[in-house]
């Protein structure tokens, strides 16, 4: 008789995977990025944990010989109302039916009436910081249901620690429950020649030298006021240097535009509208300069692309982006037009600053992967499958 101790069976993670969107739009942008790496690196850093996906997007395939177990919802949840009902009904008895040991909402909610133990990511808090950008019922809902998800849950992630200390001011979680695990960056980011640079923008039809700004056109990215310090920083140079605002249009973008009208910049501002991923990395390698001044953000993961890319970058002040940029990068105050535009000018003409800068960011965006994200995501999950008593 094999008298042998039996190894106890891997435990089930649940991976909430609704908000994935495989579109070239707006949608296709931002979280979605931290799914779709998640998704393809979690089972390499945990080969004795069964992984179970639940999403609606047919278009997403796993790596081959992922351990991944895919269950596609029916529900369109496309949809943001069939989403919620899927989440804190559908999920929840998915829960109990598959007898998860442990689910994780990669995206602010989780079902609070999950049957196992929940780990929640909150990327941000912009629908409590900035309300106005979201409709009401939309802000009602992320604000309920993520103040309930991190209260309920056993571990949060935050992806900054700019996010983790928002939400213990916010909503008094404390501070012990939350891991930060910032995001990750794609191997995709990485210098090329600048002959190569030059004949991608030669088929794209970009000018010579620009400067490039990536984000969904929105005013929490603080774009009207990259015009007006654009405006300034090249009034004296005949506009020889021009300005690329990458992007889907997100809500109350017409400022932005009016903006550029009212400063006779249509033919020096360009919109290329939404660049897919597998073009975005030659974007920042083609630009002269990348500009994100953004307000908010709860990690800002586009500053680091363009560090990776080799291009010299000012980002500001506001929320996490010191946090992310370090000391490789140009910080301004983004209610501060003329320091924008100040920073534009030196990162334009200072070549000792712009080779400075450079080196600085491809050394700051090699500390991060969504490798090192993945395996310290695991390491949560450890720690919350191990409070209860799960062996593995």
């Amino acid at each position: 008789m094999d008298l042998a101790p039996q190894r106890p069976p891997d435990p089930r993670v649940g991976l909430n995977a609704h908000l994935l969107s495989l579109t070239e739009t707006y949608r296709g942008a931002g979280i979605n990025g931290y799914i779709y790496h998640l998704l393809h690196e979690l089972p390499a850093a945990a080969a004795r944990l069964q992984f179970i996906v639940y999403l609606h997007d047919r278009r997403f395939v796993p790596t081959p010989g992922s351990t991944l177990a895919m269950r596609r919802s029916r529900w369109a949840t496309t949809n943001p109302w069939a989403r919620i009902l899927w989440e804190q009904s559908g999920l929840a008895w998915a829960s109990r039916r598959e007898r998860l040991n442990l689910l994780h909402g990669l995206a602010y909610v989780t079902p609070l009436a999950a049957s196992c133990p929940t780990v929640v990511t909150v990327h941000d808090i912009s629908f409590v910081r900035f309300p106005q950008a979201f409709r009401a019922a939309n802000r009602h809902y992320l604000s309920t249901f993520t103040r309930l998800s991190v209260r309920r849950a056993a571990r949060v992630i935050a992806v900054s620690a700019h996010t983790r200390d928002d939400l213990v001011r916010t909503w008094a979680i404390p501070p012990e429950k939350i891991t930060v695990v910032p995001n990750g960056l794609d191997a995709a980011f990485h210098p090329e020649e600048v002959t190569a640079a030059a004949e991608f923008r030669r088929r794209r039809g970009l000018p010579e030298r620009f400067i490039l700004s990536v984000g969904t056109l929105e005013p929490r990215k603080n774009l009207a006021r990259l015009v007006q310090a654009y405006a300034a920083a090249t009034a004296e140079g005949g506009r020889q240097v021009k300005l690329v605002l990458a992007g889907g249009k997100g809500w109350d973008y017409q400022e932005i535009f009016s903006q550029v009208e009212g400063l006779g910049l249509t033919q020096d501002v360009l919109f290329p509208g939404f660049v897919p991923a597998d073009e975005l990395p030659w974007w920042y390698r083609a630009a002269a300069v990348f500009a994100y001044p953004s307000l908010y953000e709860g990690f800002g993961l586009p500053v680091l692309e363009a560090m990776a890319s080799g291009t010299p970058v000012m980002t500001s002040t506001a929320s996490s982006l010191p946090e992310v940029a370090g000391d490789a990068a140009l910080l301004v105050d983004p209610y501060d037009v003329d320091a924008m535009a100040q920073a534009i000018l030196r990162l334009l003409n200072d070549q000792a600053l712009r080779g400075e800068l450079v080196a600085r960011g491809l050394r700051r965006a090699s500390s991060f992967s969504w490798a090192r994200t993945a395996t310290e995501t695991i390491t949560v999950y450890q720690d919350v499958l191990s409070s209860v008593g799960k062996r593995w």
